[in-house]
């Protein structure tokens, strides 16, 4: 036994992971991809957290001056260790928490305003368990009827600004209806992007609000070298992405691109086949003529896919999208025109620099802790071994937590819970085939490599782990020993 223990942890299992690397959900040869595709907001245009304050300040300025609500409000400012994206809210219980990939509230990381709420209330709240049924649950979209999925990385700001006027009002014994507020904060914020407040906070100083603009351009570059072809679909306006991309990549930015589509309207420029695409001179101005071809060097407004696949020809696996939203960017061209799919997720590049920073000091832990298990639990009867070991677990859920806290002191990491994946992780792995921090993940691989997905072994295929040593696992029969059970 004392070997087994330490064969569980061979030395590789430290490696460090590379936040620098482009993890696969599903095969994929590049050699394959002919188009490459991109969204421009947080995928070729990557944003400083410098970005959220201001939001978070303009929608709760908007609230007070324009939806009069109280002047107290203002004393908050925006944190940015608070809330994580992938969260849930449920609007009805004003509850922002965070959800499992089997729809089970990760108890402890749930919040009405900024106070935690105790784990037994939340149970209470859903009928004595944590469990949400299904048609509570976000949509396709990630709405559902009454509890809605914060999914981009601009909801951080929302969810700081509506978990802080929420705990304004109850902090105030204030009455309020709960779908009233939730939709006053939602229609702030989107006030901030649709009076182009944000537009023109990054246009002012984007040396400030603009990264990794020298990589954009290798990368697209890169590509065009090699014979690819290229195209943008944003739901930003024209004069705003391009002063971005003549900043990143300069004033013939447009030359890289085969096709160039602006305020698209995402998500229903994949699904509505109604609204054609409209020509854009060097000014903005809107053409009325007929658009039968989309030029190279020239900017179309709204359209359709279906519109874009009649005209470009370009399907099936041989087109590579990348996007930042899951629902919004990808999950439509998977699932419903087979286009592969990239996710941009800058989350990525500190939360494995927390596993790296974390992964050989809780390798040693386990190993000291299990080995040190097995020594007290050789002078026991079964009886009391059982104590040891309840005790020992309870240590084991303590470190849990704190592991927890590593990545957010409230919420945790972005993609796990103490034992699943979180839906967000789910969907990810539903909608995109690769993910990554950023483009620039794609420099570090040739233009035909590979991606496999890591082989991961099913719950019967799996070796024993360490809770299975520990809970008797190693006692139940062979099936030779059960055959008088048959």
């Amino acid at each position: 036994m004392r070997r087994l223990v330490h064969d569980l942890l061979p030395p590789e299992v430290c490696s460090l992971l590379n936040p620098a690397a482009i993890y696969a959900n599903n095969e994929i040869s590049l050699r394959d991809v002919e188009v490459y595709g991109f969204d421009y907001d947080y995928t070729l245009a990557q944003y400083a957290d410098a970005l959220h304050p201001e939001i978070f300040s303009a929608a709760r300025d908007i609230l007070i001056e324009h939806y009069k609500y109280p002047e107290g409000i203002r004393k908050y400012d925006y944190d940015p260790s608070f809330a994580i994206r992938g969260l849930h809210y449920d609007i009805q219980k004003s509850l922002l928490m965070k959800i499992d990939a089997f729809h089970y509230v990760q108890l402890g990381t749930a919040y009405r305003g900024l106070q935690p709420v105790p784990d037994e209330e939340v149970i209470d709240l859903y009928g004595g368990t944590q469990h949400i049924p299904l048609y509570q649950m976000s949509g396709f979209y990630g709405k559902g009827p009454s509890i809605k999925q914060f999914m981009d990385i601009f909801s951080l700001p929302e969810m700081a600004l509506l978990s802080c006027v929420v705990d304004h009002f109850l902090g105030h014994s204030l009455e309020f209806d709960q779908a009233h507020l939730y939709k006053d904060v939602t229609d702030a914020i989107r006030d901030v992007h649709v009076k182009g407040l944000m537009y023109q906070w990054i246009e002012r100083d984007m040396e400030k609000y603009i990264l990794r603009g020298d990589e954009t351009f290798a990368v697209l570059s890169r590509l065009v070298a090699h014979g690819k072809q290229l195209f943008l679909i944003t739901n930003s306006p024209f004069s705003f992405v391009d002063k971005g991309m003549r900043h990143m990549v300069g004033p013939d930015w447009r030359h890289l691109f085969d096709v160039v589509i602006v305020q698209a309207d995402k998500p229903s420029f994949f699904t509505d086949r109604r609204k054609p695409f409209r020509k854009l001179d060097e000014k903005g101005s809107l053409h009325w003529d007929r658009i039968t071809r989309l030029e190279k060097g020239k900017i179309y407004r709204q359209g359709n896919l279906y519109d874009f696949l009649r005209l470009t020809e370009w399907r099936g696996p041989r087109v590579l999208y990348f996007g930042d939203h899951l629902y919004s960017d990808l999950a439509d061209l998977m699932l419903r025109h087979g286009w592969r799919t990239g996710a941009i997720i800058p989350e990525l590049e500190r939360e494995i620099r927390i596993i790296n920073t974390e992964q050989y000091m809780h390798s040693l832990t386990w190993q000291q802790a299990l080995t040190g298990l097995l020594e007290r639990m050789q002078t026991y009867q079964d009886a009391e071994s059982q104590q040891v070991l309840a005790a020992w677990m309870k240590e084991r859920q303590e470190l849990r937590c704190v592991t927890k806290a590593l990545f957010n002191a409230q919420f945790g990491s972005i993609f796990r819970t103490f034992h699943n994946p979180t839906y967000f992780s789910r969907r990810l792995v539903r909608f995109s085939d690769l993910y990554m921090a950023s483009l620039s993940c794609l420099l570090n691989y040739r233009v035909d490599f590979t991606f496999y997905p890591r082989r991961t072994p099913l719950q019967h295929e799996a070796p024993l782990w360490m809770d299975q040593l520990c809970t008797g696992c190693m006692k139940t029969p062979f099936l030779g020993d059960m055959a008088h059970i048959r």
